[in-house]
């Protein structure tokens, strides 16, 4: 990856996403097993299982996010780090910056929509 004019730290930033993901799954309840831990004796009425369904979905999208940062670091310590996964151009140093665990470039993006 090209050298920004301003040098910015992707391992930090990344590092950063990993524990407030960490943190907001340990707020769920996420298990150290990959689920979420319910008390037994929880009530189990309509409203409580929409709302485990809502906490179940939450839960997926921040490990999905733990892992594509996961895969993230891997990359940087790899030197393929900021490299598009769809076209292998270099993605934008203010995307990264933005979403350091991005996997795709602006235009990779756009063009699945």
């Amino acid at each position: 990856m090209a050298n920004d004019a301003r040098t910015v730290d992707y391992r930090a930033l990344l590092l950063e996403e990993r524990a407030s993901l960490e943190s907001q799954l340990a707020e769920l309840g996420y298990g150290e097993v990959g689920r979420l831990n319910y008390d037994s004796n929880f009530a189990d009425t309509s409203q409580v299982t929409a709302e485990r369904g809502e906490t179940e979905a939450l839960a997926r999208e921040l490990s999905d996010a733990l892992a594509d940062v996961e895969r993230a670091l891997g990359k940087l310590q790899d030197g393929q780090y900021g490299r598009c996964e769809r076209c292998g151009k270099e993605i934008a140093p203010a995307r990264l910056e933005a979403m350091p665990a991005v996997k795709t470039c602006i235009a990779c993006a756009s063009a699945q929509r």
